[in-house]
């Protein structure tokens, strides 16, 4: 039985601000329980809604511990009810609601997968949330099938990446876009069937010549405002766009019009707040559909730097900066 400790040294922002309000502080290790595992932290990923969380903008769901981090990989130390506990001392990775940047997170039996040998912890800490989210998106909402074309805002971010190396897994289409050549280069070395400089070019009118006027099946935005109605015009007939952020705003004007005519189909969702079943869910798929690419060594994340966890400031500071391809981790042993 590994002796688990009563305190430990998180990062807990105690108030909203820039990166400098990310401070290791002392919290009490959380317990299992019932359905859960406590997780011995090896490292933890950065994501965009943690810097939101860290703004004040995008609170905790009820329930959630205060303390950042929405995905984690390490050893299960121990298992409350109804958890499995012949897992304890097995290495996993996990989708949690908060508590990431720490040495201890609980995290719901149903959200976590196994890491197989093909991975490091810190590629493993950086797969669940962008996996879960690229694929209840773009897989299930979108129904993605093979040989549609996809467009994806954002190609070297996180959720960027993932959708190229899923997409091409998958045998689907990648356009993405990305602020400059060097990361159009990138996103094309990853796998993205082209890749659009959206700083001098319209993505418009180049996803229709892409496309040779047709347009794209599927558009993954995370950008929002002014986008959409952008969006929708680079959609074929049947065309569907799903929203998973609002980087420039949630609110836009669109022509209903084109949605009758092209027969288009909006949707979007958010992950954090929904329920424990739908995750559970979700990552039975990914362990089904996805699961044997990585255990194959087919599918890793791409990885842009590793922090230390009291090196969290600085790994945000890299994030907000825009510089980065790839995900960001913090290590944490």
């Amino acid at each position: 039985m590994t002796n688990i400790p009563a305190i430990m040294i998180a990062i807990d922002a105690e108030e909203a601000g820039g990166p400098e309000v990310l401070r290791p502080v002392e919290r009490p290790v959380p317990t299992a329980g019932s359905g859960e595992y406590l997780i011995k932290v090896s490292a933890a990923g950065v994501n965009r809604p943690d810097v939101m969380q860290r703004l004040g903008a995008y609170p905790p769901p009820p329930g959630a511990p205060s303390i950042l981090g929405l995905e984690i990989a390490g050893t299960i130390v121990a298992a409350g009810k109804g958890a499995d506990a012949s897992l304890v001392g097995q290495r996993v990775c996990a989708l949690v609601a908060g508590g990431g940047y720490a040495p201890y997170c609980a995290a719901p039996a149903g959200q976590c997968l196994i890491v197989p040998p093909a991975l490091t912890q810190i590629e493993a800490a950086a797969l669940p949330e962008t996996l879960f989210t690229v694929w209840t998106n773009l897989f299930d909402r979108a129904g993605a099938a093979r040989g549609e074309w996809v467009l994806v805002h954002g190609g070297t971010g996180g959720i960027g990446t993932m959708a190229i190396q899923l997409g091409k897994l998958f045998g689907l289409h990648m356009i993405v876009t990305a602020g400059s050549e060097k990361k159009c280069a990138k996103a094309l070395e990853i796998g993205a069937e082209q890749a659009v400089n959206y700083r001098a070019l319209d993505f418009v009118p180049e996803v229709k010549r892409i496309t040779n006027g047709r347009g794209v099946d599927i558009v993954l935005d995370m950008v929002g405002g002014d986008y959409l109605p952008r969006n929708l015009a680079c959609l074929a007939e049947e065309g569907r766009h799903v929203s998973i952020a609002v980087q420039r705003g949630a609110t836009a004007e669109i022509s209903v019009w084109s949605l009758m005519a092209k027969r288009l189909v909006l949707t979007g969702s958010t992950l954090r707040a929904r329920s424990s079943e739908f995750k559970t869910a979700a990552r039975d798929a990914i362990r089904e559909r996805v699961w044997p690419h990585v255990e194959a060594g087919r599918l890793k994340p791409i990885i842009d730097s590793v922090f230390r966890l009291e090196q969290a400031a600085e790994a945000h500071h890299r994030m907000e900066s825009g510089d980065h391809v790839g995900k960001i981790v913090l290590e944490v042993e």
